[in-house]
């Protein structure tokens, strides 16, 4: 499976499940920061980043708060997969 993690004005393409709030919050955070050298967390091994995707494979979308607006592409991207049909869950960082 591959999604899209959406995290303010930062997205992730991601092959790999639809991650619980949980997860998706932990991978933010893990994705967020640059740590040159360091290594992925074995219970991140689900989950990888993919630079190239076709958005048509796109099958599940996460968004969690962040600093910054989404931009106006992520927004677009995100209402055609509403449109497909696709949840797109929003996790809050308080629930």
């Amino acid at each position: 499976m591959v999604g899209i993690l959406v995290h303010g004005d930062n997205h992730f393409i991601v092959r790999g499940p639809l991650p619980n709030r949980d997860v998706a919050l932990a991978l933010v955070r893990h994705w967020s920061l640059i740590q040159i050298g360091a290594t992925t967390p074995p219970a991140f091994d689900r989950w990888h980043i993919v630079t190239r995707e076709c958005r048509e494979n796109l099958e599940w979308a996460v968004v969690v708060p962040g600093d910054g607006a989404m931009s106006p592409a992520v927004t677009q991207l995100l209402g055609e997969l509403s449109a497909r049909g696709i949840i797109i869950h929003h996790y809050r960082l308080g629930q």
